[in-house]
């Protein structure tokens, strides 16, 4: 079939572009994959690692290479749509699927933990989660709340985890999830109305004016239990559905159904007696100042001080009875004047009705995290003396400076908005882009090291003793010198920048094995011939059988071959104690062939002798510590040791043998005296011979 491409259509084009790297990647040389991937994904996404899953997570032709975390973590999707948990308030909405990287780096080794708990889990700030632990909430452990039972039964479809008790999702916010409800229902779901988390017994948040019968005068001193009480065939404190329309439903008559109107009509709840002058069918609301509230509970003289309740008396203003001023004039200067109903009610001084979107229209509105911090951390309680007009320039007028005056000179000058917002203190917005202005340039390995490992306090110390400014910024200050000091020359050198080299006079910051300034032929042994391909260990032997070369000594290294090899002529070659050197016969190159030279001992290989092999004449083998060795010491010369009886023209005899001796040793000759040849007897000849050679050597 013949192949048309006329028209080199985009979708052609992008093919033809793509095709070469899709054949890297899937049949390309083996080592591409280092060359291209960023390094090895983590353990938790293993089933996703390779160059041919890099789709799984990156898409692309995208701006910016844009991830796709959220497409598999539906369930944090789900809480950033909600606005809800700890990552809608840490996420960034305008590019959240690259925003997990912030905080979740790949690429950094199987090993690598993708979540990490800043400091630690069990000091995790749960504010940043939405749900702040107070009161006896701060002391229970993680678990008893973050386990699989707590768990929404709709979230249990959405979480990926398999183990829900790892989980920290789908946990309702309600207190009847955790707690039983002893009112079983009758007061709706909101605990919080009247309970706090300190004890259960505390109802103080519980007002009983904004129920249906707000309880004044004597009433707000009744226990609760003189109304409530349990009813039904199981036993059921009860709540709601009491009837409170007539005093008769709790109060017997003492009059006997005698008077036919009302209790209310002659008595008040302030006391059963009536107040003299008063009219029984006097009603408050009905003048020009209803009694509402807390003034619901007030006696008469409490403000008709002259017993006169006819006697007028101003009210117009909260301070015509409410004075002095218990904030000494601070808002006399607002639009309002500083009216007290600008931030109170009648139902209770406290809280105040101020709000955060009120307090947006003051010099200093309230945002991040600053809308969640309640008006006591900054306005400090002093009763009359509280102060409410402070100081808020700088972020150090109510916050400690975490840094300790690291900051405080040009140009930050303590300007915590420069590396902080007010959503969070962490993490910082100082990026690896503003670090690369400073006077340590981040490189290499140095780009995946979180901040914490090199700004972080000694042990024992305060978090705010982290050092951000480094006198020395030599590799020494963050790492241990391994190899204790033996480099100290090299180390104190200068770079061509100027800087001191440090480790970088032989390791880069990429990776520590990656050594471009060390240069072996610049040391005292070169290295050449086969001692090229040898592994640096195999001669830096590392101590205590470890085996890495961290602790290993470079400079105590011996060059004596027999330091690396083993002797393999069983020290026959050995003069006077010691061993001549290998080189005298072997190179670097390859141990063979020897570059041994036979005409320089007593026996001349010229003629036909050239041609034959080294072991048709060296053949005595001899056993040592069980290997078989082969000693070239003694080898008979005479030609009748290798071609026979006769040499010559003459006889020898047939008792004339060789006999086996050690380096060193004379060999000796048994049997017969031998024949006579030139004056010189063959076992003299023989003996002369293996003198001759053994001092050639």
């Amino acid at each position: 079939m013949r192949w048309r491409w006329a028209v080199a259509s985009p979708a052609r084009r992008i093919l033809l572009a793509v095709a070469p790297l899709l054949f890297l990647l899937i049949g390309g040389p083996r080592d591409l994959h280092g060359q291209i991937s960023p390094g090895p994904v983590s353990k938790t996404h293993q089933s996703i690692s390779g160059v041919t899953q890099c789709t799984s997570c990156h898409r692309l032709f995208t701006a910016g290479g844009r991830l796709r975390c959220l497409e598999c973590h539906s369930e944090i999707n789900q809480r950033l749509i909600t606005n809800q948990g700890y990552h809608a308030a840490v996420v960034k909405r305008d590019n959240s699927d690259n925003d997990c990287a912030r905080c979740h780096s790949e690429h950094n080794g199987e090993k690598f933990q993708l979540i990490r708990w800043e400091p630690s889990q069990e000091k995790f700030d749960h504010n940043k989660a939405g749900y702040p632990l107070d009161g006896r909430h701060a002391t229970i452990k993680c678990k008893e709340c973050h386990n699989a039972s707590r768990i929404q039964t709709h979230w249990q479809k959405l979480i990926k985890e398999q183990d829900l008790n790892r989980s920290f999702l789908g946990l309702s916010q309600s207190c009847i999830s955790c707690h039983e409800d002893f009112h079983k229902g009758q007061l709706g779901k909101d605990c919080q109305s009247c309970h706090n988390t300190t004890t259960w017994k505390d109802i103080t948040r519980f007002d009983h004016s904004r129920t249906k019968y707000p309880l004044t005068g004597l009433h707000a001193k009744v226990a609760c239990a003189k109304c409530h009480l349990p009813e039904g065939p199981q036993p059921q404190t009860q709540y709601t559905g009491l009837k409170f329309s007539s005093c008769v439903e709790c109060h017997a008559d003492p009059h006997h159904g005698a008077f036919q109107k009302d209790c209310a009509s002659c008595h008040s709840t302030a006391g059963w007696k009536q107040i003299a002058g008063i009219s029984p069918q006097f009603d408050h609301d009905k003048t020009n100042f209803p009694l509402l509230g807390k003034h619901r509970n007030l006696h008469c003289e409490a403000c008709h001080h002259s017993g006169d309740l006819k006697a007028p008396i101003p009210y117009q203003l909260c301070s015509d009875c409410h004075r002095p001023d218990p904030h000494s004039g601070q808002f006399a200067k607002r639009k309002d004047g500083g009216k007290c109903e600008s931030c109170h009610t009648v139902d209770g001084w406290k809280p105040s009705t101020f709000t955060v979107k009120d307090h947006g229209t003051s010099d200093y509105p309230l945002e991040g995290a600053h809308a969640k911090v309640g008006c006591a951390k900054c306005h400090i309680p002093q009763g009359a003396a509280t102060r409410y007009k402070i100081n808020f320039a700088l972020c150090t007028d109510c916050h400690k400076d975490e840094h300790a005056g690291q900051f405080a000179a040009p140009p930050l000058s303590n300007r915590c908005e420069s590396c902080h917002t007010a959503e969070t203190f962490a993490p910082s917005t100082f990026t690896l882009a503003r670090h690369l202005k400073t006077s340590f340039v981040l490189e290499g390995a140095h780009l995946a090291v979180p901040c914490a490992d090199c700004h972080s306090p000694k042990q024992g110390q305060a978090e705010s003793s982290a050092p951000f400014h480094f006198r020395n910024l030599a590799c020494t200050t963050c790492h241990e010198d391994v190899h204790l000091g033996e480099f100290k020359a090299q180390m104190a050198a200068h770079k061509h920048d100027g800087r001191v080299a440090g480790c970088e006079a032989c390791h880069s910051v990429k990776d520590w094995k990656d050594l471009p300034g060390f240069n072996h032929d610049k040391t005292d042994y070169p290295l050449v011939g086969s001692h090229r391909t040898v592994a640096c260990i195999n001669c830096h032997k590392p101590p205590n059988r470890e085996t890495s070369m961290r602790h290993v000594s470079f400079k105590a290294v011996l060059k004596d071959c027999k330091i690396c090899h083993e002797d393999v002529h069983a020290r026959q070659f050995a003069r006077n104690g010691a061993n001549p050197g290998c080189e005298q016969c072997h190179s670097t190159i390859k141990w063979t062939p020897s570059s041994f030279d036979h005409e320089k001992t007593a026996f001349s290989l010229k003629g036909a002798h050239e041609r034959v092999q080294c072991g048709a004449c060296h053949k005595n083998l001899h056993g040592v510590q069980g290997k078989q060795v082969l000693f070239y010491f003694p080898t008979p010369r005479e030609c009748a040791a290798c071609h026979g009886a006769r040499v010559s023209g003459s006889r020898i005899s047939p008792g004339l043998r060789r006999s086996s001796t050690w380096p060193g040793k004379e060999a000796k000759i048994s049997g017969e005296p031998g024949i006579e040849k030139g004056g010189m007897k063959v076992t003299q000849t023989i003996r002369a011979a293996l003198l001759s050679c053994t001092s050639s050597r």
